[in-house]
């Protein structure tokens, strides 16, 4: 485990103490995961609940072959649907893949189980998280009922660039509209709107926002 990692855990878990930090140094090990790489499918037994130190996770579920994706764990957050497990037999409700090359911090079930007797206090961290998705949850639906389809696949390439940091972003047509649930056609048709209308451009190295669009604002 390098210093980064050290100082990102310590920062995570450090008002818990040094005991809680020791015992991460002994039982949890860090792993570089490679973009695109399934961490655990559907039906599967859990076997570690993951925090994300660097890069991105995307967690869904798969309904005919379609895509439904719940959320993505980003840095200093951790995947709640691996720890909700441990209250449900150990078995996933849904797929898990990197999204980019990510470090990914593993704690074994077993022992996370035990440390929620033995340190009460973190389950703190994981009221935070369920706060927080439920709030991105809360948004989506707004988006979807109120909002066009052009402003939802704006926001959606926005907020990917925030959350990747890549700026032209890669991204497929078809990896949109699965997100969005429509299909690859009709996006391919409001992106060529929205670039007609100046908004964004399109090429090889993939979807840039213009100069004249925020970014950081979603």
């Amino acid at each position: 485990m390098n210093a980064l990692n050290k100082q990102l855990i310590f920062n995570k878990f450090g008002f818990l103490g040094n005991d809680l930090i020791s015992e991460i140094e002994k039982f949890a090990y860090t792993e570089t995961i490679k973009s695109k790489t399934e961490i655990l499918r559907e039906g599967q037994k859990t076997k570690y609940v993951l925090f994300v130190l660097k890069g991105s996770v995307k967690v869904y579920s798969l309904n005919d072959g379609r895509e439904l994706i719940y959320y993505y764990v980003r840095p200093n957050e951790s995947c709640l649907m691996t720890f909700s497990t441990i209250f449900n037999d150990y078995i996933s409700k849904v797929y898990v893949v990197a999204e980019e090359d990510s470090d990914v911090l593993q704690i074994p079930v077993s022992v996370m189980h035990n440390w929620l007797i033995r340190f009460p206090g973190i389950n703190r961290i994981f009221y935070q998280e369920y706060d927080n998705r439920f709030s991105e949850l809360m948004n989506m639906v707004n988006e979807a009922v109120f909002h066009r389809l052009d402003k939802r696949i704006l926001n959606y390439i926005k907020h990917q660039i925030n959350v990747t940091g890549n700026h032209p972003i890669k991204i497929t047509h078809r990896e949109i509209a699965t997100h969005l649930g429509t299909s690859r056609e009709v996006v391919s048709r409001v992106l060529k709107k929205i670039e007609n209308e100046g908004e964004i451009s399109q090429n090889r190295e993939g979807i840039k926002i213009l100069v004249s669009n925020n970014v950081s604002h979603v």
